[in-house]
């Protein structure tokens, strides 16, 4: 069996660590699909909010929508790994962006037509969210059999500015100007014309050389994933992030992709496109804490300061909750994204650098599975419960319960030991 290391490292060159990885020609092309997907992604994510609030000015719909995007990537996720260990990472992603494309091209034209209706962008959710599922497993299993392991801090911190710029900043800015001067559907059409793009770029890559052999002995899925579960279950610093990650979700995603569109249509005008900027602030906080991370040595305290970045970097959201100032909310998102890019960043590395390769496809599929098991739960109770509860009380739980998470999480794994005993500098 070969690995990773096997790669071919061609000799370094003068520059910033976080440019290495562009030297090889698949990773740059796969980079510049992955872009383009995020963007598309990012758009898509305002295009959808903005949508529904036309069809249902109401809570619960978008609720509703948001709920099935989360049931199909949980649902899915783990299947995904099981698909990544065992099929080729390019035909996966590959077929993803067809089936994104196809997706969002429908909802554009039943959009302009005017026979768009909830329960389409419920089911286009749901779609959505399924093909994540296979995403996430197979682009993190991919991504190590075609750079070297030194690199992959630098790739991720890549993907770690990518990511929130165009996913967070630039696609939901460009997304609420557009859909603020026009029409939703316009948006969807432009999202299906990105997606299309992307899987040009996709199309034009190679597939790499099969670095893991599966084992004949271990033939059944259900082998593979006891494996994979059973790994986790026995490496505490891998368990208790997991864990803190599934109820960091349930208290925090919630309120900031369900409530927040109503906090900000209501205290500001026009609605649309300030939504679309404060997402923006947290984009480009997330850039500037991935590029901050993936510029240097991992730090040697890399759990601790993992932890750190998620557990404070919420308290911001306290912010959000009361504030009707744009700057004082803007300040706060940037915050919050730059704590989150830099967890990020250390998060993806430490999966592709302390767990075996050939089980990196399943592992990868938990750490979704577990960490976003209550997405669905916060989408759909979130909307519901700010009819009894205010929003300022709301964020400011999203806020402060994950600082005693993340205390739990260090203390009950021994992370601090841990750390130590592995240094991956």
């Amino acid at each position: 069996m070969s690995t990773q290391h096997d790669i071919a490292q061609p000799a370094d060159a003068a520059g910033w660590r976080v440019l290495a990885p562009f030297r090889f020609r698949e990773y740059r092309l796969l980079i510049a699909a992955v872009s383009v997907t995020i963007f598309a992604e990012g758009m898509w994510a305002v295009v959808m909010v903005l949508q529904v609030i036309a069809l249902d000015n109401n809570p619960t719909s978008l609720s509703l929508v948001a709920t099935c995007l989360g049931v199909g990537l949980v649902a899915f996720v783990l299947v995904g790994g099981l698909a990544a260990d065992r099929l080729s990472q390019r035909s996966i992603i590959i077929t993803v962006e067809v089936v994104n494309t196809a997706t969002v091209a429908v909802v554009a034209l039943l959009g302009s037509t005017g026979a768009l209706r909830i329960w389409h962008m419920a089911v286009a959710a749901a779609v959505l969210g399924i093909a994540a599922a296979f995403f996430f497993p197979a682009y993190s299993a991919l991504l190590p059999r075609i750079l070297p392991a030194d690199q992959l801090l630098a790739a991720n911190g890549v993907e770690g500015v990518v990511r929130p710029v165009f996913q967070r900043a630039v696609g939901p800015a460009a997304a609420g100007v557009l859909v603020g001067a026009t029409f939703p559907a316009l948006g969807a059409a432009v999202v299906a014309g990105l997606f299309g793009v992307g899987l040009l770029l996709l199309l034009a890559t190679t597939a790499p050389a099969r670095t893991v052999v599966a084992d004949p002995r271990r033939p059944h899925l259900l082998d593979d994933l006891r494996d994979g579960v059973a790994f986790v279950a026995r490496t505490p610093w891998l368990l208790w992030t997991l864990l803190f990650a599934s109820l960091f979700v349930l208290v925090v995603l919630g309120p900031i992709e369900v409530l927040l569109p109503f906090v900000v249509q209501d205290r500001f005008t026009h609605g649309a496109q300030t939504y679309g900027f404060v997402l923006a602030f947290f984009g480009v906080g997330s850039a500037v804490g991935a590029l901050s991370v993936s510029s240097r040595p991992l730090p040697r305290r890399y759990l601790s300061v993992m932890m750190a970045m998620w557990g404070v970097g919420s308290l911001p959201l306290a912010i959000v909750g009361v504030t009707s100032s744009f700057p004082a909310m803007a300040a706060a998102t940037f915050v919050i994204g730059v704590t989150d890019g830099a967890g990020m960043v250390i998060w993806g590395t430490l999966l592709q650098r302390r767990v075996r390769a050939e089980m990196l496809g399943r592992v990868s599929s938990l750490d979704f599975f577990v960490s976003l098991a209550f997405m669905p739960v916060s989408f759909a109770i979130v909307g519901p419960l700010s009819n009894v509860v205010s929003m300022e009380t709301i964020f400011l739980a999203a806020g402060l319960v994950p600082v005693v998470l993340a205390v739990v999480a260090v203390a009950a794994a021994g992370m601090r030991a841990d750390e130590l005993a592995h240094p991956l500098r």
